[in-house]
């Protein structure tokens, strides 16, 4: 190990260990197929079903659970941290530490003994293999002739009663854990949810209301209520929404070569020389070093996709630079919060919130990064907006020389392949056409195995992910650094582990969350009684004037209504927490009142990414505030205004969701539950309303970022803040006479604005 991981305390050095193999065994396990490799493995072992890769959920998911939860237990001690700072609560630490490994591996028991695919006890006692030889006789000659499918029987010998108490001992210890390693606000939100539905099943049990939010679905059972209890409790371990379920599959499968990948990039030296491209490339321009801030935080933060890390990374060279050129610290420490929170909504890699969207919405990847392109578009070209006109009200001038540390050199240019080719890897093989990988040019050079690999992996996002990886190792080497300690690369894997394994230990409790609501009923509540009201609300009343609540008024109430939803229920968290939240409450309703599933998801999407930057709670602001040394609050405050088309391209999308680019975006669920296209779509992108629709756009982005700059040409005075802000709801307006009214007088408002500043400057000059 590296000096680093040696002065690590011994308990840390294990988890290192661990995670290093759960690394190793997670690769293998994502590994895409390679001609011939799986032949080879079956004939050595002689074996005709074994698999090298792919391995079965039933039997992989325990094991690595019970890993993963050893790792945090080593890695965020309690024993550890009280030994030094409370030394006579030392053994309860090691109480805690200790009940959380016995509680993981309660927990994985318990998952083995209940899924009827696997039933441990019955396996152990020979019951098992009885009943099966049992269904297996009773599917033979039911029909003359003709063998049916066995039926999988049910599991005998159970945890019974005992299953809920073990769930609520796994809650407490995971949720405690939680609070150590990512705060307190999840957990206080997932506490809130259990405590939600444990009462909801005791009002039931003793009838002591009937009002519909204080119902449950354990009422609908009917019959014994322990049953009932216990098969609920039974379904938390068992089930797609339970902790080893489909946020495990999210973990282990999907989203792992993609958290190592990141593990390998934050170590490399990648980074620092993709600063100095960025401040090369923008060095010209008037924001110079806060443009080269944006840029590399979105190329930066597509790859590690979190916005705290991404400021710690870039931020301590793009802030002090951006100061230097005469901006704010609380401007610079915006700009590099918003650009790096940017930075999980920027294909082709997004984060892991992205792969949780994939796996709540059934979309394909591949699908999720086109839909995102244009937003993410619009979002950093309004960076770009906000700091030329802050650059302009602040008189920064472009950087005429570049500084000694950031110019390029020629070790610089070999560390971009570091950064470049496995991003160039990821996009060939998800942008890939199967038929044509394995044909072509390509095909006729390379060996046959080689074409049918390629082949494989195109248009499969873990196999991207996974070559990703593979292509990375080999090039951190180009680094002299690496090659002086190349322990180094050891170390970033195994943090890379560490990482996963903090990553279930939050997906446990959005898992939770989900669970306790699918059983508690309150999602569809919501949704009923949120409906009803829009539906019955027909009149608001804004300053004395009456809104009828109708078409465009009524989507955007109700969109407004999420919005909210989603910033409270967000704040203070991880994106995928704060994302999943409000996905499950409001993701319904939303797909209620004429917004695709997909595109429903896709603005939740938004507003969790958007939460890092939201005051008062917002965690990417105060990073880049700890860097810049000024008022947080302040901080987050520059970081809203200037990332402010996060919160205003949702609804932007919601109205126009051709800009998504997918069929999904456009199709939703008719009153007789088929998928239909929304009126007005046909499911293909239209160019020429697509290209229209983008300048609109880009007018209105145009009004925003000088109003809320409070300046253009010039100083804006209030009432041009104001007219600007109310302009771009025009331009964007869905009723073409009042979009051509914006239009026109967006158009005369910024000519005169260049009028007045080009006869102020003359009459300065004068």
């Amino acid at each position: 190990m590296t000096q680093l991981s040696l002065t690590r305390p011994l308990g840390q050095r294990i988890a290192l260990v661990l995670a290093l193999l759960l690394v190793i065994v997670g690769m293998i396990n994502t590994m895409p197929e390679i001609p011939g490799l799986q032949d080879w493995a079956r004939e050595i072992t002689g074996r005709p079903y074994f698999r090298i890769s792919g391995f079965p959920p039933q039997y992989f998911y325990p094991p690595v659970f019970f890993v993963m939860m050893v790792i945090v237990a080593l890695d965020s001690s309690v024993y550890r941290a009280w030994k030094e700072e409370r030394p006579e609560r030392a053994w309860l630490g090691l109480l805690l530490d200790a009940g959380l490994i016995f509680a993981a591996f309660l927990g994985a028991l318990g998952y083995l003994v209940e899924l009827d695919s696997v039933c441990l006890i019955d396996q152990i006692t020979g019951e098992r293999a009885r009943l099966m030889q049992e269904a297996a006789e009773r599917s033979v000659g039911v029909i003359p002739g003709i063998s049916l499918e066995a039926e999988v029987p049910a599991c005998q010998a159970r945890f019974g009663i005992w299953s809920i108490p073990l769930l609520f001992v796994i809650i407490t210890l995971f949720f405690l854990y939680n609070v150590r390693v990512w705060g307190l606000p999840l957990v206080i939100v997932s506490t809130v949810v259990v405590l939600y539905t444990l009462a909801t099943a005791l009002i039931w049990m003793f009838d002591l209301s009937s009002h519909n939010f204080l119902l449950t679905k354990l009422g609908a059972d009917g019959g014994d209520p322990m049953a009932a209890a216990i098969q609920k409790a039974t379904n938390v371990f068992i089930t797609p929404d339970g902790f080893m379920g489909r946020f495990m599959d999210i973990v282990v499968n999907q989203v792992f070569p993609y958290v190592i990948l990141g593990a390998l990039f934050g170590t490399s030296a990648g980074g620092t020389s993709l600063i100095k491209l960025a401040v090369l490339s923008t060095s010209r321009l008037r924001g110079g070093p806060a443009h080269a801030a944006v840029v590399s935080s979105a190329m930066f933060g597509t790859i590690t996709g979190g916005p705290v890390t991404n400021v710690l990374s870039t931020g301590r060279l793009t802030i002090p630079m951006m100061q230097r050129n005469g901006f704010s610290p609380q401007f610079a420490g915006g700009v590099e919060a918003a650009a790096s929170s940017g930075g999980q909504i920027m294909p082709p890699v997004m984060g892991v919130a992205a792969f949780v969207l994939v796996a709540l919405t059934a979309v394909p990847y591949t699908k999720v990064i086109t839909a995102a392109f244009l937003p993410a578009l619009c979002f950093f070209f309004s960076i770009f907006l906000a700091v030329m006109f802050q650059a302009r009200r602040d008189r920064v001038e472009p950087m005429r020389d570049i500084p000694d540390d950031l110019v390029m050199n020629r070790q610089d240019w070999l560390n971009l392949i570091i950064i470049f080719v496995p991003i160039l890897t990821i996009l060939m093989l998800l942008l890939g056409n199967k038929d044509t990988a394995g044909s072509g040019l390509l095909a006729s050079i390379l060996p046959a195995a080689v074409t049918q690999t390629i082949q494989n992996a195109t248009g499969d996002a873990i196999s991207a992910g996974w070559w990703a990886v593979i292509v990375l190792l080999p090039l951190l080497f180009l680094d002299p650094g690496t090659r002086a300690a190349p322990r180094r690369v050891v170390v970033s894997l195994a943090d890379g582990g560490i990482l996963l394994s903090r990553l279930f230990l939050l997906l446990f409790a959005v898992s939770i969350i989900a669970a306790f609501l699918n059983e508690s009923g309150l999602t569809g509540e919501l949704t009923r009684a949120v409906t009803t009201w829009l539906e019955r609300a027909q009149v608001m009343h804004i300053f004395g004037f009456e809104i009828r609540i109708v078409g465009g008024v009524y989507l955007m109430l109700a969109l407004t209504c999420a919005m909210v939803c989603a910033i409270i229920l967000g704040m203070g968290m991880p994106t995928v927490p704060a994302y999943v939240n409000v996905a499950l409450l409001l993701g319904p309703l939303l797909a209620n009142l004429g917004v695709s599933f997909f595109t429903a998801h896709m603005f939740v999407f938004y507003f969790a990414v958007a939460s890092a930057i939201t005051p008062p709670v917002a965690i990417a602001a105060f990073a880049a505030a700890s860097i810049t040394r000024t008022e947080p609050m302040r901080t987050g405050i520059a970081a809203v205004r200037v990332g402010i088309v996060m919160f205003t391209i949702p609804f932007v999308f919601a109205w126009y969701p051709e800009l998504l680019l997918i069929e999904e975006a456009v199709t939703i669920t008719d009153e007789t539950g088929r998928k239909a296209l929304i009126e007005g779509y046909s499911g293909s992108v239209d160019i020429v309303a697509l290209g229209l629709l983008g300048l609109r756009l880009v007018l209105a982005l145009y009004l925003i970022a000088s109003a809320l700059a409070r300046y253009d040409r010039d100083r804006l005075a209030s009432w041009e803040v104001a007219l600007r802000l109310f302009l771009a709801v025009l331009v964007l307006w869905k009723t073409v006479p009042v979009m051509l009214t914006g239009i026109g007088l967006a158009a005369a408002l910024l000519a005169f604005h260049a009028m007045t500043a080009r006869r102020n400057t003359e009459r300065a000059a004068a």
